[in-house]
C-alpha cells in the first residue's frame, strides 16, 4: 500500500475531513484512479473503522465522523464515478420497518454499506412493506435491508416477505434482516434470506449477496 493511502487511512478513522479532502485530490492528482483511492484508502479505512466498532473498540461518535471523512472523500471522487471510471458494486435499499421511528442502527448500516462501495437508497424510518418492494424495483436493487428495534415492529419485516411473494418478484433479490432484537431464529420463521447481528456484518452480508 502506498504511503498516501496509508495517510488517508489515518485521516478518515481520525475525521479530518477537510484534510482527507485534499489527500484525495493530491492523490488523483499523483496518477492514482478513482476505483484505486475507493478500495485501498475509503473502503480499507472502513473496514479497519467497522472491525473497531465490532470489537467495541470504538463507538458510534467515532463511526460518524469516520463516515464524515469518508463522505467529504466521496464528494471529489464522485463525479468521477459518474463519468463511468468505478464499476458499479450494487444497489442496495435500506429502510427501518413500518411502525418504528429508530434510525441509529440502520445509519450505521448504512455508513458501512458505502464504505464498502455499494450504493444504498435510504427510504428512512417507518416505511411500509410495499415501498420497499417498489423501490427496490425502481433501483434495480438485488438486496433490500431492514432495520427494527422494537419487538413490536418485527412483525413489518414478515409483510414485507410476503409483500414480494405477493407481487410475484420474491426471487428478484435478497432480503436482510437486523436490529437489537432480531434474530437468526426470526430470520428463519419469517423466511428472510439473511441476517445480520451488527452494522459490519450487514454490510458484508450485503456484499456477498451481490457477488453470489
Amino acid at each position: 500500500m502506498s504511503e498516501r493511502f496509508e495517510t488517508m487511512i489515518d485521516l478518515l478513522r481520525k475525521g479530518r475531513a477537510k484534510e482527507i479532502q485534499a489527500e484525495t485530490r493530491a492523490a488523483l492528482d499523483a496518477g492514482h484512479t478513482p476505483k484505486e483511492i475507493l478500495e485501498q484508502a475509503l473502503m480499507e479505512g472502513m473496514r479497519i473503522v467497522g472491525d473497531l466498532f465490532k470489537n467495541n473498540q470504538i463507538y458510534v461518535p467515532e463511526m460518524l465522523i469516520a463516515a464524515r471523512a469518508m463522505n467529504a472523500s466521496l464528494e471529489v471522487l464522485k463525479p468521477l464515478f459518474l463519468a463511468g471510471d468505478v464499476e458499479e458494486r450494487g444497489t442496495v435499499v435500506l429502510g427501518t420497518v413500518k411502525g418504528d421511528l429508530h434510525d441509529i442502527g440502520k445509519n450505521l448500516v448504512k455508513i458501512m454499506m458505502e464504505g464498502k462501495g455499494l450504493h444504498v437508497i435510504d427510504l428512512g424510518v417507518d416505511v411500509p412493506a410495499q415501498r420497499f418492494i417498489d423501490e427496490a424495483r425502481a433501483h434495480g436493487a438485488r438486496v433490500i435491508a431492514l432495520s427494527a428495534l422494537l419487538t413490536t415492529t418485527m412483525g413489518e419485516m414478515q409483510a414485507v416477505v410476503r409483500a414480494a411473494e405477493a407481487s410475484g418478484s420474491r426471487d428478484a433479490f435478497k432480503i436482510l434482516i437486523g436490529g437489537a432484537p432480531v434474530t437468526e431464529a426470526f430470520r428463519q420463521q419469517i423466511g428472510a434470506d439473511a441476517y445480520a447481528p451488527d452494522a459490519t456484518s450487514g454490510a458484508d452480508a450485503a456484499v456477498a449477496i451481490l457477488r453470489a
